[in-house]
């Protein structure tokens, strides 16, 4: 809402608060200032804009350019985007791998990897993950999606379950039935001894 009043401003962002929406308001003078305070997101000018205006805002347009909102937009849905596909890349592996440790200990009574390993194993996978979810750069694609809305969930719960339940099945799978499936013998593995090697001499 352009040419409007202070308090029109300020009316609307409270309004549209009160329906569960995520407001921001954009100002450029003193006035604006209850207005960008009461919003969820305050966008104030960094060229043309008051002291007060700046202090009031969340985020500040040094080039008094409209078209940095979306810029701004884009970036923050890749930031969010990001820790969301890193959150769920998280908790499948450690969900799947615990999962595994426990069923194996309980059946067997032997556990596929030790604490060391596991330990090892998030430490690679923490840093190969992050580096590619902070290099990834915003797409255009991004702007084509409704806004999250307040009470929108960050942790897909479904998508967590489902891939972690097909990991787990797999891997079970291949502990407890991989080598019949594969056709590996058992028994002759066990019997094939290694033939030691001797040194003869010969008298002289």
């Amino acid at each position: 809402m352009a040419r409007s009043s202070p308090s029109d401003k300020l009316l609307m962002a409270q309004c549209l608060q009160r329906k569960g929406h995520v407001v921001a308001v954009t100002g450029d003078g003193t006035n604006d200032a209850p207005a960008l305070r009461e919003a969820d997101i305050g966008l104030s000018m960094g060229i043309q804009g008051t002291e007060v205006e700046k202090e009031n805002s969340d985020v500040i347009i040094l080039d008094d350019n409209f078209a940095s909102i979306a810029t701004v937009l884009r970036w923050g849905r890749c930031v969010y985007n990001n820790i969301q596909k890193f959150i769920q890349f998280q908790l499948t592996v450690n969900v799947a791998a615990m999962a595994i440790n426990f069923v194996a200990a309980v059946s067997t009574g032997e556990i596929p990897l030790t604490p060391a390993q596991l330990l090892w194993v998030n430490l690679i996978m923490d840093t190969l993950g992050a580096l590619a979810l902070a290099t990834e750069r915003p797409t255009n694609g991004l702007m084509n999606r409704p806004p999250t809305g307040r009470c929108d969930p960050l942790i897909m719960w479904r998508n967590i379950v489902g891939q972690a339940s097909h990991q787990i099945t797999v891997i079970l799978a291949l502990k407890f039935k991989g080598k019949s499936i594969f056709g590996v013998d058992e028994n002759a593995v066990n019997t094939q001894k290694l033939i030691p090697y001797t040194h003869k001499t010969t008298p002289c």
